[in-house]
């Protein structure tokens, strides 16, 4: 089985209240390969939200304590994010999931990018909180833009 982010499985659980589904990733929920979470959820989040960013780095800096997650209005809801990553990692581990597709540039979710902290929409390389914390407990992490490398890689689960 592998892990998803919940809103690339069909869950309307963004911040916006929408969902990023994608066909072949809610076939694999639909064939019990995929197991969803969303970290922002599960760390207590509501549906919608205020949009967030990561201040001051990445999800790395954020574990190491050197940064720090904002909504929109100035509210910090780092505690929320460390305390939904962790929850989401017991839940896959719980379940034996070692890989995982998820939501690129989400605060929690991003592998390769991330908001910059300005609530401009301007992007930059980094890593969500979520990401980070699953990558230092060893779990493989692909974005939703790899799904093409997930099927080279793991081509039993699309099978």
């Amino acid at each position: 089985m592998i892990g998803i982010s919940a809103c690339l499985g069909g869950i309307a659980c963004r911040y916006d209240g929408k969902s990023q589904s994608r066909d072949e990733l809610v076939e694999l929920v639909e064939n019990k390969k995929a197991e969803m979470i969303c970290p922002e959820v599960l760390g207590g989040l509501p549906i919608p939200r205020k949009p967030a960013e990561i201040i001051g780095g990445d999800g790395y800096n954020v574990l190491e304590g050197k940064a720090r997650v904002l909504d929109i209005d100035g509210e910090d809801v780092t505690s929320i994010y460390l305390a939904g990553a962790e929850k989401a990692y017991d839940n896959l581990k719980s379940k034996g999931i070692n890989v995982l597709i998820v939501k690129e540039n989400s605060p929690s979710c991003g592998s390769q990018f991330i908001y910059d902290g300005t609530f401009t929409g301007c992007k930059i390389s980094g890593i969500g909180v979520a990401t980070a914390f699953f990558k230092s407990k060893g779990l493989k992490v692909y974005s939703d833009t790899e799904l093409e490398e997930v099927k080279m890689d793991y081509p039993n689960f699309f099978n």
